[in-house]
């Protein structure tokens, strides 16, 4: 059987304890070493080294923010335009995810409650049935699958009232401050609510994954198929198939503020499947609805309609309930993976857990308040969302380097130093989005770091081990470039770091290979399959 061909729908983002994740091994970033022409003797070690990288042609007119310290003693080792504040795309998820697991703990665990006000008489419940959520990113309509079965099991097959979702506990606002507009259907751009359902174990929060495959000949219409299946929103097939050999033109979008998912296009006879994860309108009633076809499916029937929005009573007995893995396993899929919708999950938690207010003002507000007692000048940042997919967020490299220092000392580290990607290391639960990156180099399964896109925008922090057994510390976060991609500008500069030791006098510099890298505007996990 051959295997499905998954293309982004817009440009082209990412409990049970074990997870699902496909290998999708892209180009490795591939590096030569050599001394450019040129090198005088002021142009020695680290400095004339990272220097040297830094006049990349794909970087003129371009900004690049920079800083190396050394990872025991906090001495900065380098540092170029280290305090300019620029827009640091997926690095925002260093701040969110450090404030995290500060002020929620490592163990901290979301849970979905069903519960009741009602009376039983036998097996009728006489009274609403609340579905009450926290905010869990992690939850498969299985969940929802077992919570309806714990229902049916004990002993109810009708409830005579309402389907209540509660997802008070978060605000109403869905999507995050300047997010593109036309980002919109795309799964990474997800709408945020305390409800919500992920179809997969990359745990991609409100969303469908829609196949389309072609039909049997010329003519017919493609066949669809949802995951999970729902009649919460409508595929609208306005795609043809055409005949094997033509161009494959088919394209699944969700329109503008509806749940009406049109596939177009064409797709030729006996091509492969294409798979395209799309954002839903309004997540709680997505949750709703598959809760309910649980309940139904397990013999449990409402007499009354849905509803959400409303809090649940004080007097509410819980009936079931699911509990999600502890934060520092949350961790990995979130950083692995660069996942957006966890980082504003987390984001709107920490503004409930500290202020009594889910959302993302408190929330920031908490995360603010956090960086300032591990170091960092929260005056000298702004942070707009969770995850970095606006483009108002700026930091700079100075801030994200005093953060990775200080948060070594923390109890948990060792818990969120493990979620960090690991480069070149294939296992996508290990490498995540440097998976494929810095192969054949001294720092291949050496650095960990978060990594950072957005058009025009492309960052990399963390920690990698010179020559000499030292650990270091960096932040690179390069903007307004115009070239598809400078991920080879930051590997130089990470594989320089750990070819280099503490005497290091004149230091040999990588010769870049532009080509090898994969072109890519927006982080590499955020399209399926992922291209890093």
């Amino acid at each position: 059987m051959s295997r499905p061909v998954i293309r982004p729908v817009i440009r082209a983002k990412r409990r049970t304890h074990v997870w699902v994740w496909p290998v999708a091994v892209g180009l490795a970033c591939t590096l030569t070493w050599s001394s450019p022409a040129g090198a005088g003797p002021s142009d020695t070690g680290i400095k004339g080294a990272i220097d040297t990288i830094l006049t990349d042609p794909r970087l003129d007119g371009g900004a690049a923010s920079v800083v190396v310290a050394d990872a025991t003693t906090g001495e900065t080792l380098y540092q170029r335009d280290g305090a300019d504040r620029l827009m640091p795309a997926s690095n925002t998820k260093l701040p969110t995810s450090i404030a995290a697991m500060a002020l929620l703990g490592p163990e901290y665990r979301y849970r979905t409650d069903a519960l009741t006000t009602g009376s039983r008489q036998g097996s009728v419940l006489l009274g609403d049935l609340y579905l009450r959520g926290t905010g869990d990113p992690t939850m498969l309509a299985k969940d929802y699958d077992q919570l309806a079965a714990a229902i049916a099991e004990s002993g109810i097959k009708r409830v005579v009232g309402r389907l209540i979702a509660d997802d008070t506990r978060f605000d109403t606002q869905r999507l995050g401050r300047s997010w593109a507009a036309d980002d919109e259907s795309a799964y990474y751009s997800a709408q945020i609510s305390a409800l919500t359902v992920a179809p997969d174990t990359d745990y991609d929060a409100g969303t469908v994954i829609v196949t389309a495959s072609p039909g049997a000949k010329p003519g017919d219409r493609p066949v669809t198929t949802l995951t999970p299946r729902t009649d919460y929103v409508d595929i609208d097939v306005r795609a043809t198939t055409v005949p094997a050999g033509q161009p494959d033109t088919l394209t699944v979008e969700r329109e503008h503020g509806s749940n009406t998912i049109a596939v177009t296009g064409n797709i030729p006879v006996g091509a492969n499947p294409t798979k395209e994860w799309i954002s839903v309108w309004e997540p709680t009633g997505y949750a709703a609805e598959v809760f309910s076809d649980a309940l139904r499916a397990h013999g449990v029937r409402i007499t009354g309609p849905t509803s959400h929005g409303r809090p649940t009573p004080g007097n509410a007995k819980p009936l079931a309930t699911h509990t999600s893995m502890p934060l520092k396993e949350l961790m990995r899929p979130f950083m692995k993976l660069s996942n957006n919708m966890h980082a504003e999950a987390l984001t709107k938690t920490i503004g409930y857990e500290t202020a009594g207010k889910g959302t993302w003002d408190a929330g920031l507000a908490a995360i603010a308040t956090h960086l300032t007692k591990e170091g960092a000048d929260a005056s000298k940042l702004r942070q707009v969302d969770g995850s970095g997919l606006s483009r108002m967020n700026n930091i700079s490299a100075a801030q994200l380097a005093k953060l990775l220092l200080s948060v070594r000392t923390a109890p948990w580290y060792a818990d969120w130093y493990a979620s960090l990607p690991v480069a070149c290391n294939p296992d996508r639960t290990i490498g995540g989005t440097l998976r494929s990156r810095m192969c054949n180099t001294p720092a291949a399964l050496n650095t960990r770091a978060k990594t950072g896109s957005l058009t025009g925008a492309s960052a990399l922090s963390g920690y990698v081990t010179d020559a000499g057994g030292r650990e270091l510390v960096y932040s690179i976060v390069l903007n307004n470039y115009l070239a598809s991609s400078v991920k080879s500008i930051e590997d130089a500069i990470v594989i320089t770091l750990a070819k280099s030791t503490k005497t290091d006098t004149q230091l040999v510099r990588p010769s870049l290979q532009r080509n090898a890298t994969p072109a890519t505007d927006l982080e590499c996990s955020w399209r399926k399959p992922a291209l890093c």
